[in-house]
């Protein structure tokens, strides 16, 4: 039963029609928008050379560490685990709340990434993958598909985001969460905040996120065999919170929960399972007693 006010999670990237996947094309640097290079390259410049104009000091450090956990909840939480596995449900007004702030961190829209992130589950690490290591390399599958607007334009497999039109607005304007955030918070608290707050957090929640890309298919263990080279990495799970289990993820990808041992640190499974307690999401996937069983052992 749906309670009024809430969506449900009705379509996962394993329920999908293989028709609607566009033609596979192989994704290249060459496919780049120029703009997309130079605003990455401008905001690293600014993030990582800024501090030491404008100065660090206690309060900033504090911000930036503070939005880096705050925004990669909303990455993993909300680009990932929400838009585009459907793990929980949640209302509609929290969905645009999710969709807000995973797009606060300048990774595009919450659609064109949910979209890319099905089509690398279908076709993990095969030629058709658009950010496998195996396929493409390290810099491809850390940062070049980012650049690239070509990749699954055509496909048809996000029509559960799309049906909502203040998603489809988001995936359109999706610079204005990290421009209007950021213009409030030099409103609020000045340069700094911006620049070794701001700035520096968001280019660390973009190495961090990348590197379970380009990272945990090549570095890590491997509890199940899949079809790929996904593998567990506990130290990616840390700076993650929670994603760098991630060969429990492609095992078992309708699962909410991805750390699926006990010692296997999630803390967005850890939030989310708070904001289940305040009624904020709800119906939390967990792995079938199978899967939790041959993690056990």
């Amino acid at each position: 039963m749906v309670r009024p006010g809430e969506i449900m999670a009705e379509m996962t990237e394993d329920q999908l029609d293989p028709s609607l996947v566009a033609p596979a094309r192989a994704p290249r640097i060459a496919h780049a928008n120029p703009t997309h290079v130079v605003r990455f390259a401008v905001i690293h410049l600014i993030g990582l050379v800024g501090p030491f104009v404008v100065g660090t000091s206690a309060q900033s450090w504090a911000l930036c560490i503070g939005l880096y956990i705050f925004h990669m909840f909303f990455v993993t939480a909300g680009y990932h685990r929400y838009f585009s596995h459907r793990t929980f449900n949640t209302s509609r007004a929290f969905q645009f709340v999710l969709a807000w702030f995973a797009q606060s961190t300048a990774q595009k829209g919450v659609i064109w990434w949910s979209r890319n992130h099905r089509h690398h589950h279908r076709f993990s690490d095969s030629p058709e993958d658009i950010h496998s290591p195996v396929q493409v390399g390290f810099f491809q599958s850390h940062v070049g598909w980012l650049f690239d607007e070509t990749i699954q334009s055509e496909a048809k497999t996000v029509s559960d985001l799309e049906r909502f039109p203040e998603l489809r607005f988001l995936d359109k304007h999706w610079l204005l969460p990290p421009v209007l955030n950021g213009f409030l918070l030099w409103l609020g608290l000045g340069w700094e905040a911006l620049i070794s707050g701001f700035f520096l957090s968001m280019v660390l929640v973009w190495h961090g996120t990348f590197t379970i890309n380009s990272l945990t298919h090549v570095w890590g263990n491997r509890r199940f065999e899949t079809t790929d080279t996904s593998r567990n990495n506990p130290i990616l799970a840390l700076i993650t919170l929670g994603e760098g289990w991630h060969n429990n993820h492609h095992h078992y990808m309708r699962s909410t929960r991805q750390g699926f041992a006990w010692y296997e640190l999630d803390v967005t499974y850890l939030i989310l399972r708070g904001l289940a307690l305040l009624r904020i999401v709800r119906d939390l996937r967990e792995p079938p007693a199978e899967v939790m069983a041959a993690a056990r052992r």
